[in-house]
């Protein structure tokens, strides 16, 4: 009898849900604040201004307002790329000549004198070690640049205004506010967006941060779009613009990531993960100034050195399926040329070529890979010399413009460069992010989604751009 009356409850509780306004949690939460509010004002008597109080509400009244909210958090984010891209141009080139233009010949010496085979030397020193220097070149100063300069965000306050900014518009996507925070963690790393997503209650709503977080540029592709929109648009420009142009161009990139993230938010929750979406009442902290040795130490030590382990740790393979593609033969050539006539043709079609899809095919492991691979098959298949490239099979370092001449002489043009801009946008996470995702999930059908539909997106966006291109 009793087990009978808590089904009737429970059931007359159900039927009420659906009847009460979508709004109405929001409407409690108002008024209790309100309530709140009125009693603070009935029984607090406050003496002089308080300066902190004003203060917090001037800055909220810049960062939160209709009017300048957006505006300033894409400032905010335009400043922070700026300083990355500018604060890791040193620090890379020096770590880049201590690896690869010291550290190579150093180690290829002591592997002549002891007289070590030339496979196990190519494939140790010219595939291995040089697939994990260039990771740690390229990933580390971008990384130690932009964990500290978000992390001092996160400290003094600003990134529960991104969340109440975005708030609006993931819910009107069907997804959580949150997902704010998860999505603007996957500008660092990937893997660390989806395990952000551990602060949104919502399985569901957590499940569609998890699916979209790859659209969120990380560390290891921002290299390639700076790259690329250098050498194919910024050099379109005059000089004076040149930087200003490539710039916008990236910045654009990493907006429409936004956008693709609102996007399949919408069509995922209202297909695969239907769902109401919840609502959680974010209280505002105040700003406060950000405690410098903490935020070293969560930026450097938790975030910075744990996501490089971990690409270190899938690059390393990586490079020697690197050597072995670029100096295993078949037939008359290498297994490198031969996969790349295979894939030319399907490639063609979204405005790459088969170079660029061999690439992304052995990059799995590591995004920050997809450039010294891109170059090295280049080489391979056009046959290019004297242009710094180290030998057959081995990455290299070139300037601006002997860069350009291996990509055109492999068939490159415009057309090509913001094709692989919009694919290094929208491909398949990389290794580290894929196992973090099924960690997570603990599902291989959610994990096969999420590799696979970043895939689709990019094929219609490319494929969309180049049948518009060849028309007009």
């Amino acid at each position: 009898m009793k087990k009978d009356s808590e089904q009737d409850i429970l059931g007359v509780v159900q039927a009420l849900r659906w009847s009460l306004p979508k709004e109405i949690r929001e409407t409690l939460v108002g008024d209790i604040y309100r309530e709140g509010e009125a009693i603070v004002a009935r029984n607090v008597k406050q003496v002089g201004a308080d300066h902190r109080q004003t203060l917090n509400q001037r800055l909220d009244w810049l960062l939160t307002s209709r009017w300048t909210g957006i505006p300033m958090m894409i400032a905010i984010l335009a400043g922070v790329l700026w300083l990355t891209i500018e604060g890791a141009n040193v620090p890379s080139g020096l770590l880049a000549s201590l690896l690869v233009d010291q550290g190579h010949p150093f180690l290829t010496g002591i592997a002549n004198a002891i007289h070590l085979p030339w496979w196990l030397s190519g494939l140790l020193i010219d595939g291995m070690y040089l697939t994990m220097a260039w990771v740690i070149s390229v990933m580390l100063p971008p990384m130690a640049i932009f964990f500290p300069l978000f992390t001092i965000l996160e400290d003094f306050g600003y990134l529960p205004r991104v969340a109440f900014n975005l708030d609006e518009a993931f819910r009107r996507a069907g997804a959580h506010g949150k997902q704010a925070l998860t999505m603007t963690m996957g500008f660092g790393c990937n893997a660390a967006g989806v395990i952000s997503t551990r602060i949104i209650d919502s399985p569901r709503e957590r499940l569609l941060a998890i699916l979209t977080n790859n659209f969120s540029l990380c560390n290891g592709r921002w290299p390639t779009q700076i790259l690329i929109a250098t050498l194919f648009l910024g050099s379109l420009a005059p000089p004076a613009l040149a930087g200003l142009v490539s710039a916008t161009a990236v910045l654009g990139v990493a907006l429409l990531g936004v956008l693709l993230t609102f996007a399949t938010s919408w069509g995922l929750s209202r297909t695969v993960l239907r769902g109401e979406a919840s609502t959680f009442s974010l209280e505002l902290p105040p700003y406060r100034p950000p405690k410098i040795l903490r935020t070293l130490y969560t930026s450097l030590i938790d975030r910075t050195l744990l996501v490089l382990w971990r690409a270190i740790v899938f690059a390393v393979p990586a490079g020697a399926l690197i050597w072995l593609v670029a100096n295993v033969p078949v037939g008359d050539v290498s297994l490198a040329h031969w996969l790349v006539d295979v894939l030319d043709p399907v490639a063609v079609l979204i405005g790459l070529n088969g170079v660029i899809l061999l690439a992304y095919i052995i990059a799995i492991p590591a995004n920050e890979i997809v450039i010294p691979t891109i170059l090295m098959v280049t080489v391979l298949v056009t046959g290019i010399t004297g242009v710094g490239e180290q030998g057959a099979g081995v990455m290299f370092e070139t300037d601006g413009q002997p860069l350009r001449a291996i990509l055109t002489a492999g068939g490159w043009t415009t057309l090509t460069g913001v094709s692989l801009m919009l694919f290094s946008l929208c491909h398949n996470p990389c290794s580290t992010t894929i196992y973090t995702i099924y960690k997570e999930t603990r599902s291989v059908r959610w994990t096969v989604l999420a590799s696979l539909m970043p895939i689709g997106v990019g094929i219609v966006l490319c494929g969309g751009l180049t049948l518009v291109w060849r028309l007009f």
